[in-house]
């Protein structure tokens, strides 16, 4: 099931990473269960990263094996190399926990899935900041002086909203506040996992350009986890597409958009509602995604793919070069940008919207 990469395709490497996986791994059920199969990949200094796939396809655990933040009793195996310069590398599966804790929103910050969820109902907001600020024995006047203009960062009255509780705040607040807490320690990386997806469409929008904003201000490298191809697309300078816990697509954002190789990402694209097609031309992605203890033989994709054959039924492909440090893990990669067509005319990732940006 594993897929050993001993040397990175040009879409999964890049010239400057600061973040490396080589060959991470999570299992459950005693190694039976995989939820991340063999993943690596690089982060590039100062890019920002899409990760696209369905609901269950690892996703979560990919941005969780980044942190080494794993819940119990997962078994995360592989390495992890962060590097806060070119000459320095820390294995952070090698950290003890005191130094994982202290690199846990110093250096690397993670905004999770739901941010009501994130937030203590009986605390107040400024008592998540204050209290992240001394768990990391960081000097609490300066911390929250930085948290008020890191609120305002986020179009947020930094008033209002320290001396709110999370439920007196709406949806598109308290997600703002969030990233605000996340960067309130000024990482390097900041990891996010589907910020937008209880969103609606204008407050996705007004998200994803803010998040621009930050990135320049506190020169930030991004991860943003979504199963939205499209969404991501105007923001990420790069994309790595999953299926059933593994690396199926990889490159810049342009090209997987423009001229995606796997029939997996030309089903995504075409499965998702956009301006350039009518209603009756999406296509749901027939079938389902393997679980962890089902993943089928050969190319995990093969059940749903209208272009496999027997090879791809028994031999689990490796990243194909497809040109312009793009690389897909399909045998049939050529067939698919010929058979599968897409159901849009321009390139998503040029959306001229411009959305308002304001407190609801």
């Amino acid at each position: 099931m594993a897929n050993q990469r001993e040397e990175l395709d040009g879409s999964l490497s890049v010239d400057d990473p600061i973040l490396s996986l080589r060959n991470a791994s999570v299992t459950f059920d005693e190694g039976n269960s995989f939820v991340l199969n063999d993943v690596s990949l690089d982060l590039g200094r100062g890019e920002i990263l899409g990760i696209v796939g369905e609901s269950g396809s690892g996703k979560s655990m990919l941005a969780e094996a980044m942190l080494d933040a794993i819940p119990d009793p997962g078994v995360l195996q592989g390495e992890i190399i962060y590097r806060p310069d070119s000459d320095t590398d820390i294995d952070i599966l090698e950290l003890n926990k005191n130094e994982l804790r202290s690199m846990r929103w110093e250096q690397i910050s993670m905004v999770f899935q739901g941010a009501m969820s994130s937030f203590n109902p009986t605390m107040k907001v400024g008592a998540h900041f204050r209290e992240t600020i001394q768990a990391h024995d960081a000097d609490v006047k300066a911390g929250m002086s930085r948290a008020r203009e890191a609120l305002a960062d986020v179009y947020l009255d930094p008033e209002r909203v320290l001396d709110s509780y999370p439920h007196e705040l709406s949806g598109g607040m308290q997600q703002r506040a969030l990233i605000a807490l996340s960067i309130v320690l000024e990482p390097d990386i900041l990891v996010m996992d589907e910020p937008t997806a209880a969103l609606d469409l204008l407050m996705q929008r007004s998200i994803l350009l803010l998040l621009e904003d930050l990135k320049e201000k506190y020169d930030l490298t991004m991860v943003f986890i979504t199963h939205d191809l499209p969404l991501v697309a105007a923001l990420a300078d790069r994309m790595a597409i999953m299926y059933a816990f593994d690396l199926v697509e990889a490159g810049p954002t342009d090209e997987i958009i423009d001229h995606a190789a796997h029939p997996y990402t030309r089903a995504l694209l075409n499965s998702t509602p956009n301006l350039d097609a009518p209603l009756e031309e999406m296509r749901p992605i027939a079938g389902q995604s393997p679980a962890p203890i089902n993943v089928p033989s050969g190319c995990s994709y093969h059940p749903r793919c209208p272009l496999a054959d027997e090879q791809c039924r028994s031999v689990d492909p490796h990243f194909h070069d497809t040109g312009e440090a793009h690389g897909t893990a399909c045998f049939h990669w050529q067939q698919a940008r010929d058979d599968i067509e897409l159901n849009y005319k321009a390139s998503v990732s040029a959306n001229p919207n411009t959305p308002a940006r304001g407190d609801d």
